[in-house]
Order: structure tokens, then C-alpha cells, then sequence
């Protein structure tokens, strides 16, 4: 699922990069502000995907999971990049595992062109 035509986890990373991009030139933005403003949006990805699929409740847990992380490393929980990236990916496979059987495409899929009669 894209939204504005981009993968959620590209919006997250950018939204993430301008952040630091502000505090790095001179607006006073300190870390639990950066943190709480990359927990709000992706909350908000994660709440966008969840009404974007007819069952939105896996993106809704990843958003979750992803805003409690963020907030977490915020306020004080020592955890590298790494760390929170392999959470976070076990988190949305664990998810996609159970969401891949849930959900189902808004269109039928079409049949391969030899399966088709001649």
C-alpha cells in the first residue's frame, strides 16, 4: 500500500530525516520533541493504513508499535538504531504473517494470458 504514492516506511524515514534536518540548522527542537513528533506520525501512518485496508488492525499494531518505540528511545531507552530496527521488523513480519490472510485485494487478480482460452 502506498500513500501519496510512496511506501509508509519512506514517509516515516523522511519525516524522521527533516526533523533532524530543522534541529541540525538552528530551530531548537530537542530529542524527546523529535521523538514525539516521529511517534505522531507514524501513529498517523499506522491509523492512514488502517483505514486505507478493509482490516486495517496490523497497520494500526505496526503504527502502534512503532510510535511506543520511538517514544520509548525519547524519553530515555538506550537502544541503537539497529535494535530498534530489528523490533520494528519483527514486529511488522509478525503482523504481516497474520494480516497476509486477512486481507483482500479490492480487484480480482486476472488470469495468465496461456490459461486463457483461444
Amino acid at each position: 500500500m502506498k500513500i501519496i504514492g510512496r511506501e509508509p516506511a519512506a514517509l516515516l524515514g523522511l519525516v524522521a530525516v527533516v526533523v533532524k534536518l530543522v534541529a541540525a540548522f538552528g530551530i531548537e527542537v530537542s530529542g524527546e520533541q523529535q521523538a514525539v513528533i516521529n511517534a505522531v506520525a507514524a501513529a498517523a501512518v499506522g491509523l492512514t493504513l488502517a483505514v486505507m485496508a478493509s482490516d486495517g488492525v496490523g497497520a494500526a499494531l505496526v503504527g502502534f508499535i512503532q510510535a511506543a518505540v520511538a517514544l520509548a528511545v525519547g524519553f530515555g531507552l538506550d537502544w541503537s538504531a539497529e535494535q530498534q530496527a530489528v523490533v520494528l521488523s519483527v514486529a511488522a513480519a509478525v503482523v504481516a504473517m497474520w494480516d497476509r490472510t486477512q486481507i483482500t485485494a479490492p480487484v480480482p487478480a486476472e488470469a495468465p494470458e496461456a490459461a486463457l482460452p483461444h
